[in-house]
């Protein structure tokens, strides 16, 4: 929270330049501010950024947008005449005290040491998922999110959907027993971004509007190109998390908020052969979870790029399954919900027929953005329901998946240590190094 003596003081001596001032100064803590906006900021807006500011801009005010690229974020900074605008985050953070909260789309190598600043600079935050890039940044990101008591978000917003609720109220009202096995899957990479990549030889020139610098980022330098940037990072180790960042999010997020899953205990995984930068064309990840109260020891099971699960013994023969989703396997029965959290059946349909519906017992969301921006203006951070509290550790179990996937072993996983007890040579994956100026 901005000191209120301080920036009155800082206000008189500055130079005219009016700002709107940030909500936090003017209304009481726990209140909405008198304006009833918050003054918002982007950082990332060219592609997925853009439209999370065109929704949120809608009912409050774009004071700030940062993008590396400016003729990428062209059109979005055309929406917001008044903002000012950057390339540097840094930049913005430290001129801007006026902002209340940033919305963050970049790259995944971006997402730790953006939020992290943005938090120790005041700031509620809605980050993107996957809300980090390692294990290490995901716990720092909570603990910090705890400290600073400020209100965060991350972007998967099936999160916010029905169901999500209904898959966990009919999971333990026990429509189908006690669950033992759960698989998910997705049809990416696939067509919508490429994998299995060496890197490239030839060294395009860095187009003029493009901070290629500011772009790499926490990251290791290397010579720009396009098969980097701008969509097509996410493949690669040193910018994105793969498939488990992009739709894992999303389609594993039923199994860990309905079981409670929390840590894997270990996790292994079969790949098309691995290149030396990049994720592999197709993954099958099994993650193991310990038996945990009446909830049996169970697996999840994931598979994308092309691979897809068996098809549910119960499945009718002339039912396919979708190109993303999830089913949980119980001792009585199936459950099959679609991709991004997507509405639960029971298998095969003709039961639902007879199915007596539980009672819904969660509270439901008024949208997953929505309830981000509402939290921060009553400055309640266990409203956000995708906050880091729940967000850090699923993030974490997940990144346990690509720790196997990167070294091709089977990973015996310490959460509380976070430690690879297997896999001594995990340490720079869980924990990264970061380019100076970057890091968290």
């Amino acid at each position: 929270m901005i000191d209120r003596r301080r920036f009155l003081v800082g206000a008189v001596a500055a130079p005219a330049t009016f700002h709107i001032v940030a909500s936090c100064v003017l209304g009481k803590e726990g209140q909405t501010p008198p304006s009833g906006k918050l003054n918002l900021a982007g950082i990332g807006v060219g592609g997925q950024g853009g439209g999370l500011m065109r929704e949120m801009g809608a009912s409050e005010n774009v004071g700030a947008l940062c993008d590396v690229d400016h003729k990428y974020a062209a059109r979005t900074f055309k929406l917001y005449p008044k903002a000012e605008l950057f390339t540097d985050y840094r930049i913005l953070l430290d001129k801007r005290k006026d902002i209340d909260a940033v919305v963050i789309a970049t790259p995944d190598h971006m997402h730790a040491p953006i939020t992290l600043a943005a938090l120790r600079a005041g700031k509620h935050v809605y980050v993107e998922k996957p809300m980090a890039h390692s294990i290490h940044e995901a716990r720092v990101m909570a603990r910090v999110a705890k400290e600073t008591g400020l209100v965060t978000q991350m972007g998967n917003n099936g999160h916010g959907g029905e169901g999500l609720r209904l898959t966990r109220e009919w999971i333990q009202a026990g429509a189908i027993g006690k669950v033992r096995e759960v698989h998910c899957w997705s049809d990416r990479p696939g067509k919508f971004w490429k994998q299995d990549l060496e890197r490239p030889t030839d060294t395009p020139p860095v187009p003029p509007e493009l901070d290629w610098n500011l772009w790499i980022g926490a990251a290791p330098m290397r010579p720009y190109h396009p098969v980097y940037a701008p969509r097509a990072w996410r493949g690669w180790f040193d910018f994105g998390t793969g498939a488990m960042g992009d739709m894992a999010i999303h389609n594993m997020d039923p199994a860990f908020y309905a079981l409670d899953l929390g840590a894997p205990v270990a996790a292994e995984a079969q790949t098309s052969p691995l290149k030396k930068e990049s994720f592999p064309s197709w993954q099958i990840i099994t993650y193991h979870f310990a038996a945990k109260g009446d909830q049996p020891a169970l697996k999840v099971i994931w598979y994308d790029g092309g691979k897809m699960p068996p098809r549910p013994q119960e499945l009718e023969p002339e039912r396919n399954l979708a190109d993303n989703g999830i089913y949980f396997v119980g001792d009585k029965g199936v459950i099959l919900c679609g991709g991004w959290a997507g509405a639960p059946r029971l298998v095969p349909e003709s039961k639902m027929k007879d199915f007596q519906r539980p009672e819904k017992t969660i509270p439901r969301s008024i949208g997953h953005r929505a309830e981000w921006l509402r939290a921060c203006k009553d400055r309640k951070p266990a409203d956000a329901k995708a906050g880091f509290d729940y967000s850090g550790p699923y993030t974490e179990a997940l990144l346990v998946g690509n720790l196997a996937v990167r070294l091709q072993k089977r990973i015996e996983w310490d959460s509380a240590a976070m430690k690879a007890t297997s896999a001594p040579e995990a340490e720079p994956l869980i924990r990264k190094s970061y380019r100076e100026g970057f890091g968290i």
